[in-house]
C-alpha cells in the first residue's frame, strides 16, 4: 500500500512536492518537541551562526528543508519515464571522479546527510556501476519500499554487516565506485571518537580501512537542493590533507564540516550524531580477514 502511494506521488512535479515539504517540515517541527530540541541543540552548539537571529533563521530553514527532503523521496525513488537523474542540473568537480576511477584502484565517495543524498546513486549509475552502503531501517515494514526505490540497474546495495563490507571491497578491487554516508554512528568497535563541530562524535572508520586495503581514491561529495523545485547540484571535493597528528576520522569530520558550512540549512541536524554506539552492524572483521 505504501509503495503504491509513493509511486503515485512520484508522478507529481518536484516543485509541488517541495511545497508539500514546506508544510510537512513546519508540522513536524511544531508537533515533535524532541525533534525540534535536537535541531536547536545541534545547531546552537556547532557555532555555525554568530547571533540569536541567525540561529532562529537557520533552525526555521532547516525544518523546511528537512520537510522537503521527505516530500521529494517519491520523486527520486519512483520517477516518471525520464528518471530522477534528469533532476541533476549541474555537477562540479567531475574531473576528480574521472581521475580517481582512472587510477584503476576504485573510488570511495563520502557524503554527509545533506541536500538530496538519495539522488546520488541514481545519477552516478547512469555513468558507471555504483555500490552503496545501506543500513536497513529500524521499522522493518519500510524495507521493501526503500529497496524498491533505491534498486536500479548498475546500483548494488551493500548492507552494514560482514557480507556487505565484502561486497564493497570486491567493488573497489574491480576498480569501481562505492558510496558511504560517513556521518552515521557505527556499531561499537567500528569507529573511533573524533571531534565534529567541537564535540566528540563516534565516527565510522570503514572508509579509511577500505582505502588502505584497496588503495582507492577518496573524495567528498554533497548535493544542494535548488529553490522552487528546480532540481539539484552535485559537488565533488578532494578530502582535505591530513594535518600533523590528526586521525583519519578527524580529517574526515573536518572535511564534512567544510561541506556543511557551505549549505547548513540542508544538513540533517535532527540526527543524533553524538550518541553512544551500539553493538549492532559490526564491520571490522570483514576487512581484517
Amino acid at each position: 500500500m505504501i509503495t503504491m502511494i509513493f509511486r503515485c506521488l512520484g508522478k507529481l512535479p518536484l516543485h509541488f512536492l517541495h511545497r508539500l515539504g514546506w508544510i510537512l517540515g513546519h508540522f513536524i517541527f511544531m508537533t515533535s518537541p524532541g525533534y525540534a530540541q535536537r535541531i536547536r541543540e545541534n545547531i546552537s552548539k556547532s557555532d555555525i551562526v554568530s547571533n540569536n537571529y541567525e540561529l532562529k533563521k537557520l533552525i526555521k530553514n532547516n525544518a523546511i528543508e528537512s520537510g522537503k527532503a521527505l516530500a521529494e523521496l517519491p520523486r527520486i525513488w519512483f520517477p516518471p519515464n525520464q528518471g530522477s537523474a534528469a533532476l541533476m542540473k549541474q555537477v562540479h568537480g567531475w574531473d576528480l571522479v574521472e581521475a580517481g576511477l582512472g587510477r584503476g584502484q576504485g573510488l570511495i565517495l563520502l557524503t554527509p546527510h545533506i541536500g538530496c543524498f538519495e539522488i546520488i546513486p541514481h545519477y552516478l549509475a547512469t555513468k558507471f556501476p555504483f555500490t552503496a552502503l545501506y543500513r536497513p531501517p529500524k521499522l522493518s515494514f519500510l524495507e521493501p519500499l526503500m529497496m524498491s526505490g533505491r534498486k536500479r540497474e548498475h546500483i548494488q546495495l551493500a548492507t552494514t554487516d560482514v557480507s556487505g563490507v565484502r561486497v564493497l571491497l570486491k567493488a573497489l578491487k574491480r576498480g569501481e565506485a562505492i558510496g558511504v554516508l560517513p556521518d552515521q554512528v557505527p556499531g561499537s568497535g567500528d569507529g573511533e571518537w573524533a571531534e565534529f563541530f567541537q564535540r566528540p562524535a563516534y565516527t565510522m572508520t570503514i572508509w579509511s580501512r577500505l582505502a588502505e586495503k584497496s588503495g582507492a581514491t577518496v573524495l567528498l561529495m554533497a548535493t544542494k537542493r535548488l529553490s522552487r523545485g528546480a532540481g539539484f547540484e552535485l559537488f565533488f571535493r578532494a578530502i582535505p590533507p591530513q594535518l600533523e597528528g590528526e586521525t583519519r576520522s578527524r580529517q574526515l569530520n573536518r572535511g564534512l564540516e567544510i561541506l556543511i558550512k557551505e549549505n547548513p540549512s540542508q544538513f540533517l541536524w535532527s540526527y543524533n550524531r553524538y550518541k553512544n554506539p551500539s553493538n549492532e552492524n559490526r564491520q571490522k572483521t570483514a576487512i581484517t580477514q
